[in-house]
């Protein structure tokens, strides 16, 4: 029996609950601003899909919009829970990555993309693999090992195929890559490498009549670079996209007067081109919002790097932060015509279970890094 608890027996009081104080201690040292950005986007993506997608379903215009709330709740419960898990356990999840063959899996009353949540285990893995070499990560043999581990996963999404996907993950690579250490001759040489792959897959391979990708899927990748050459064909998307956005001006056309989305010339307007889609019913005004609100999530997921207790976390948090910043910059980036079409959804607002879920996920982690960072002195932050 400890002096503690037999000076409570002495007083007559019962034990104090521990599990009680972690809370209330985990409670305090929470990120605001990150918890308030996060809520904040959660709330405004719901806002913007009820109207993007009010006139998607006959007699019932709130279906989209309910069932994305509805993940919503989902994805909180993983995010609350989160915040009391070590972010060290969850590596022994990142250890069992797969993928299957198909981009989605139906299990019912719910079709889920496991490569969405594969993302968070893929960054898990790596910062775990990188933190455990902290001492030789500047060897080569090292950045090859995490380098080799990263392809497997990325070459198994991208040949399901999601090519989208396939770069987020790729980027995430990099993130962890950077903040482990890895010198920059390293880094260089993977740039380079990147660059040669992808003009390989592009342009010299079928050149030599081997096609790695579809034709559709080539000329959506390369046809951003001019989006009047096939405007009824490949391009088609990326122009009505353009004009979306020119067509909302500054404050937008309003929900009843934005044809593009509701006379459905916006294809994909609830998922791929969300933002074309707000950009016409808010305009200049209210994508901005949008964007501040992005900027706030990644300015706090910056402060969370800073203060990570240990180099895992802080690998850890930039492989989320980073690819969080990717999907938003190749999203609007495509919506706007200077992002080839990858498929990519626009965090918190495309319609989507498994990307919000996921995202949701992300950010516990994020919190569960900050809360463990918080706590520790500050003369060792």
């Amino acid at each position: 029996m400890t002096i503690e608890a037999v000076d409570t027996r002495a007083r007559g009081l019962r034990p104090h609950r521990t599990e009680a104080v972690e809370v209330a201690s985990a409670i305090r040292r929470i990120d605001w601003l990150l918890l308030g950005g996060m809520v904040a986007l959660l709330a405004y993506g719901l806002w913007a899909i009820s109207g993007i997608t009010a006139r998607d379903v006959t007699g019932n215009a709130n279906y989209f919009v309910v069932r994305q709330a509805v993940y919503a709740a989902v994805g909180c419960l993983g995010f609350v829970a989160l915040l009391f898990v070590d972010p060290m356990l969850l590596v022994l999840l990142g250890g069992t990555v797969s993928r299957h063959s198909k981009r989605w899996l139906d299990i019912g009353f719910f079709r889920f993309q496991p490569s969405e949540f594969g993302k968070l285990l893929f960054v898990l893995f790596l910062a775990g693999f990188l933190a455990d070499r902290a001492r030789r990560v500047g060897e080569s043999r090292t950045v090859l090992e995490a380098i080799g581990f990263g392809l497997i996963p990325i070459l198994l999404v991208f040949i399901q195929p999601d090519i989208g996907t396939a770069m987020v993950y790729a980027a995430a690579l990099a993130a962890v890559l950077f903040v482990a250490g890895v010198r920059w001759v390293h880094l260089a040489a993977l740039a380079a490498g990147t660059v040669v792959m992808i003009m390989a897959v592009l342009w010299l391979l079928p050149a030599s009549g081997v096609h790695v990708l579809k034709d559709y899927q080539a000329k959506r990748i390369t046809g951003f670079t001019h989006p009047d050459s096939d405007p009824a064909g490949a391009t088609y998307n990326v122009a009505q996209s353009i004009n979306a956005v020119g067509a909302g001006g500054v404050k937008g056309r309003g929900e009843a007067g934005a044809t593009q989305t509701n006379l459905n010339f916006l294809p994909e307007h609830a998922t791929d081109f969300a933002f074309a889609s707000l950009a016409e019913q808010r305009g200049f005004v209210g994508v901005s919002v949008l964007l501040l609100l992005y900027l706030l999530v990644v300015w706090r997921g910056l402060k969370v790097i800073a203060i990570a207790r240990d180099a895992f976390s802080a690998i850890a948090a930039a492989g989320i932060v980073f690819a969080f910043l990717f999907q938003v910059f190749v999203n609007v980036g495509m919506n706007i015509g200077v992002a080839p079409v990858t498929g990519i959804p626009l965090p918190f607002v495309s319609v989507g279970g498994s990307a919000l879920i996921a995202n949701l996920l992300a950010m516990g982690v994020l919190q569960a890094i900050y809360i463990r960072g918080a706590a520790r002195p500050k003369a060792y932050r």
